[in-house]
């Protein structure tokens, strides 16, 4: 009897392989998504080709866009539906791109903690319907919106989030020409011309329980949220709509410029010398779950 209680602890503390024990996240709320461990391969040798060559892209399809160190890359979303994770380097810097289509959470961070450089994959696990991806080098799980390891060695440490926009393709090559594009050649087999998810954005319905709930705006809403000294706030884009594109804001203080584009259906906030803030583009529900005490914004 004694043997088998122990085994039956050991096994509630560990999830999909993981050791979950002292988590900073409830262990009942860890769920699994379904796929094992890298059932969902992410990429580990992303090759690019240039934005003419991109031909597999409309104009209204949606990517993640980063600029830095003086080179632009385009991420397709409907790439990431079937990877999640780009492990990747611009300019020898690493970084890590990540996508979760349950959440529509676009987030990119410096995949590096001191001087450690980590490379990550996808743990098969979600913690409010939002992925948890784990470092290969400890075997920590990071939570994607909290940006920070949840469980594990590294539990407790946080990434530094890398400035991301989640636009249509249309607008990223015409800001960013020179693009690089991540390519179709990801060396597995996917349609990549149809999403796994498909319908999930225009309906109420969740696949998977979180722990705080908001009816002010349809779950798939898209909000932009912020985070300033330790506050948050969500500029939905319903409510952008309403303002004229450009929203002139004072949050903890501090002053807050939103742009919004309606035909692109993207937002980007600014402080108020101009300098980008890491804003997440996400649903309703995913931000307000995260953020329950989180303000928004409404237009006059």
């Amino acid at each position: 009897m004694l043997l088998f209680a122990a085994c039956a602890n050991t096994q509630g503390q560990e999830k999909n392989g993981f050791n979950v024990a002292n988590a900073l996240i409830p262990i009942d709320e860890i769920r699994s998504g379904g796929p094992p461990r890298d059932g969902i391969p992410a990429i580990d040798k992303p090759r690019f080709v240039s934005a003419d060559a991109a031909e597999f892209l409309q104009a209204s399809d949606r990517v993640l866009g980063i600029t830095r160190n003086g080179v632009s890359k385009a991420y397709p979303v409907a790439i990431l539906n079937w990877h999640e994770i780009v492990n990747d380097r611009i300019v020898n810097e690493p970084i890590v791109v990540t996508f979760c289509p349950l959440c529509g959470t676009g987030i990119a961070y410096l995949a590096t903690t001191g001087d450690q450089v980590l490379d990550f994959g996808v743990s098969g696990l979600l913690y409010n319907s939002d992925m948890l991806l784990y470092d290969r080098q400890t075997q920590s799980l990071w939570s994607q919106i909290r940006r920070q390891a949840v469980s594990g060695p590294m539990q407790g440490t946080k990434l530094q989030p890398v400035a991301v926009m989640h636009t249509q393709w249309a607008d990223w090559k015409q800001r960013y020409p020179s693009t690089r594009v991540l390519s179709t050649e990801t060396g597995y087999r996917r349609d990549y011309t149809k999403s796994p998810y498909q319908g999930y954005e225009k309906t109420a319905d969740l696949f998977f329980p979180v722990q705080a709930r908001d009816d002010r705006y349809h779950p798939k809403e898209s909000v932009l949220g912020i985070e300033v000294a330790g506050r948050f706030k969500a500029y939905p884009f319903v409510e952008l709509e309403k303002s004229g594109g450009e929203v002139h804001d004072t949050f903890v203080g501090q002053a807050i410029v939103v742009k919004y584009d309606k035909q692109y259906r993207t937002a980007v906030a600014a402080d108020g010398q101009g300098n980008a803030l890491p804003g997440v583009i996400a649903f309703w529900f995913a931000w307000y779950a995260f953020h329950p005490d989180t303000e928004v914004y409404r237009a006059d």
